[in-house]
This record gives structure tokens, sequence and C-alpha cells, in this order.
């Protein structure tokens, strides 16, 4: 009986050496979408972007992620560098509430438990689900046909800090190639609209979320088991 409590007490002990902390915060940053309308930059921001942020630490190379980010997509063909597009002269609102979970995954260590500062770049990647506007395009102008949802995937670059007691900052560019091809009105569903449809009809959307995350991590620190 004895030996059985020792050897529970190390596995306690090891389990614990890599337990998990806790991360919740908020993002705050902007996006820009690409597609068949508007300039064909692909990082540019141009309508301000928030969100919350969730991360439970498994180890001090990967985390599991939950978020939820939220942002006013719009594009205008006069400001695009196409010259086609510019005489075109479309232009549309649409607007973005994703909820993401995936895995994060650092290349450096960055083990929350070491109170010691570090610095660390990050991908992440998962699968994102996505409320937008069904529109499209009739006379240069964009109308509301219905709400609609699609599936998204997301990859993510970025780098974060913890330099802070308890807190994490980061900053991130993030890229979604949606599952659908109208955030524009350019490949409405609705047959109906089959006349207005416009662009690649065969390659779908993206959007870019670009900001930076502050987080707090909680969580118990390990135990110091005895060599």
């Amino acid at each position: 009986m004895k030996h059985i409590l020792i050897y529970i007490s190390l596995l306690f002990c090891t389990l614990s050496t890599f337990g998990q902390i806790h991360e919740l915060g908020v993002f705050a940053g902007g996006i820009n979408y690409i597609g068949d309308i508007g300039p064909a930059t692909y990082i540019a921001p141009n309508k301000p972007a928030l969100g919350i942020v969730y991360k439970w630490n498994r180890s001090p190379r990967h985390a599991w992620r939950f978020s939820y980010y939220q942002g006013d997509l719009q594009a205008n063909d006069i400001e695009s560098e196409i010259p086609s597009r510019k005489a075109r002269g479309y232009a549309f609102e649409n607007k973005v509430k994703e909820f993401s979970l995936g895995l994060e995954f650092n290349f450096m260590t960055f083990d929350l438990h070491d109170t010691k500062k570090k610095v660390t770049p990050y991908v992440f990647t998962g699968i994102n689900y996505f409320i937008y506007d069904e529109i499209f395009i009739a006379n240069r102008k964009s109308y509301l046909d219905y709400q609609s949802s699609a599936f998204a995937l997301p990859m993510v670059v970025g780098v974060k800090a913890h330099i802070f007691e308890n807190f994490v900052v980061g900053a991130e560019v993030g890229a979604r190639y949606a599952f659908t091809d109208n955030l524009d009105g350019s490949n409405p569903e609705n047959d109906n609209f089959t006349n207005w449809r416009f662009g690649n009809l065969n390659s779908n959307d993206w959007y870019v979320f670009s900001g930076v995350t502050l987080t707090y991590t909680f969580g118990q620190n390990p135990c110091f088991c005895a060599e």
C-alpha cells in the first residue's frame, strides 16, 4: 500500500508539472475582404474588428483555442488598382460573426508556469463557423436577401510575449478561406439572381482579421516534487 501511494504521488507531481494554464482575453484590430470587388491587397484592414479569445494551454508548445470575432466587410471598385474593376464601380458591405476552434502551436517553449519573460512566434488553424448576410448586387447597389452561415479554414500567424505577470500580449494576422463565394454579392445562392452573378464563380472569397490580443492567465501552478 505504501508503494502504491508513493507511485500515485509521483504520478500526480509529474502531471502537475505539465499542469494547464488558461487564458481569457480580447482581440482588437481590423478586417478586410479578398474577392471579386475592390482592391486585391491581401492584408489591408479597412474596418474595425473586435473579439474574445480563450486558450487552454495543454503544454508549453500547444494550446486549444476558442474565439469569437466580428467585423464589417467593405470593399469598393473605385479603390481598386485593377482598371476593369475601377470602371465597373461596384461596392458592397457585409457583416461577419465568427466562431473558431482549433490548435495553436508555439515555435518556442512558452511555459506560463515560468515567471521569466518570454516571446514566441505561433501559428493557429482549425475550423471556423461564421454568420454573414447573403446579398446580391443589382444596378450597382447591394441588397440583402437573407442571413446565412458557412464554414471557413483559418490560417493564422502571430507573435506573443509574456512580459507582464498574468498577462500575455500578442499580434496576429489570420486569413480565412470561406466556403462561400458570396460575401460580396457576386455569386448569390438564390437561383432567381443568376443573371446578376459576376466575377470568378469558381473561386471562393477570403477575409482577414489583423490585430492584437491581450489575455489574462489563470490556473494552478505545478507542484515541486523532491528528487
